[in-house]
């Protein structure tokens, strides 16, 4: 089965927690705090393979999750960090966040590694928040949340070529006889379901890749027919073979054919249409073909190759042409710099640390990443471990904005599912 697209959900592993520990052992006097810290959780990391060719895998798995860290223990003894969790998808994959729409990862390259979800860090234990002023610290931190996310997978294949048109126009026939390809053949429309992927070699010894996609029909870019599924294999493509079937077998006007695939193309992905075109003219031994090619001629300004891809007659220059204009072609990336999330620039995005809103029930409600994950941080079973958490919330200035929101003593405020009385110090 051919899987091109899921949507699936990923978690990376939570960091261990920290842990609150003190030496005590005979002679040694004012042991002091001795909790390790917890491990890292694990990433989630895609990696491109050249053997694997569908998403077929990821399809019954809708959940990636990696392991938690290990937590800290006492003498000082740090947890591990999880193993990273690496799946493996075919080259060509683009992973894009469904949240954000930015695109996370590209994987155009066999054996390039992406990380798609970072693992938490662990929770420190009481032994790295000794100071001067407190040797003896009784808190812990609990390990970091790793990264969750919405994701949608899918794959663009990787060809030089793709050739693109109406069904039964011949474009089957033609990657069948350049290539050892052997794509489904028949007499009936919609014969190739799938992307087929052909190895063609020009006079020269140059060879490059060809695709052969499912015929396009009117409304393709809107999800008529098949192909709005498979469009997306021509984004990658340098050139398009737009294939035509001049003879107007099928009681159609090439003209217009040709004018049906442009428009589906821009309105798929307005690149595919910059991108460079030839035209290849097919069934040049039926009836009408030479008027109706004489005809296409002086509408179009472009130069036409005439083939018969059931005789195998006029490939072989088209594939040298090919050949020779991919030479010319620079390696273009899908996507710009600024169409892909990087994990460096996310982290250091500057966000608004806190907003602060009011229930109908009067509740002030304080949320956002950095307040959140403070708090899920915090183990609050010392009262030193309360004291450091409201110290935190001070320094980034929640106390003055809730003052200047016009809170009152022993209103209530939550954060998350945790409720407290607001105090005057």
């Amino acid at each position: 089965m051919f899987v091109d697209e899921v949507e699936i959900k990923v978690e990376a592993g939570n960091g261990g927690d920290g842990c609150t520990a003190f030496r005590r052992e005979k002679y040694i006097a004012m042991g002091g705090p001795y909790g390790g810290n917890g491990g890292h959780g694990a990433d989630i990391i895609f990696k491109a393979d050249e053997g694997l060719h569908t998403l077929l895998d990821l399809r019954y798995q809708k959940i990636l999750k990696g392991s938690k860290g290990e937590n800290g223990r006492g003498k000082n003894q740090h947890g591990a960090g999880a193993d990273n969790l690496i799946v493996k998808v075919p080259v060509g994959t683009v992973v894009t966040d469904l949240e954000t729409g930015l695109v996370i990862a590209d994987l155009s390259k066999n054996g390039q590694e992406e990380i798609i979800a970072k693992g938490g860090r662990g929770g420190r234990g009481n032994t790295a928040f000794k100071t001067q002023t407190n040797t003896a610290p009784n808190y812990s931190e609990k390990g970091e949340e790793g990264e969750r996310k919405k994701l949608k997978v899918e794959v663009k294949m990787l060809a030089d070529v793709g050739l693109v048109g109406l069904p039964s126009v011949g474009k089957s026939t033609i990657i069948s006889c350049i290539s050892k390809s052997k794509p489904k053949i028949a007499a009936y429309h919609f014969t190739t379901l799938n992307p087929n992927l052909g190895v063609v070699k020009a006079s020269s010894g140059k060879s490059f890749v060809m695709a052969d996609l499912p015929g396009l029909i009117e409304g393709a870019s809107k999800g008529e027919g098949l192909g709005d599924k498979f469009l997306r294999h021509i984004e990658r493509t340098k050139i398009i073979a737009h294939v035509i079937d001049m003879s107007g077998s099928e009681g159609r006007d090439p003209y217009q054919d040709y004018q049906l695939i442009n428009k589906e193309l821009a309105e798929f992905n307005q690149k595919l249409i910059q991108k460079p075109q030839i035209i290849i003219a097919n069934k040049m031994d039926l009836p009408q073909s030479k008027e109706n090619l004489k005809k296409f001629k002086t509408k179009i300004d472009k130069e036409i190759y005439e083939v018969i891809a059931a005789k195998n007659e006029g490939l072989q220059k088209v594939v040298d042409s090919l050949a020779k204009m991919l030479d010319d072609l620079p390696d273009n990336p899908l996507y710009q710099e600024d169409e892909i999330e990087s994990h460096i620039l996310y982290q250091f995005k500057k966000e608004q640390p806190y907003t602060i809103t009011k229930d109908p029930d009067g509740t002030w409600v304080i949320s956002g990443k950095e307040v959140e994950r403070i708090f899920k941080m915090t183990k609050f079973n010392s009262e030193e471990a309360i004291y450091r958490f409201a110290k935190k919330m001070r320094r980034m200035g929640i106390d003055d904005k809730l003052k200047e929101l016009g809170v009152k003593e022993n209103d209530m405020v939550r954060i998350l599912d945790f409720y407290f009385e607001y105090k005057e110090e």
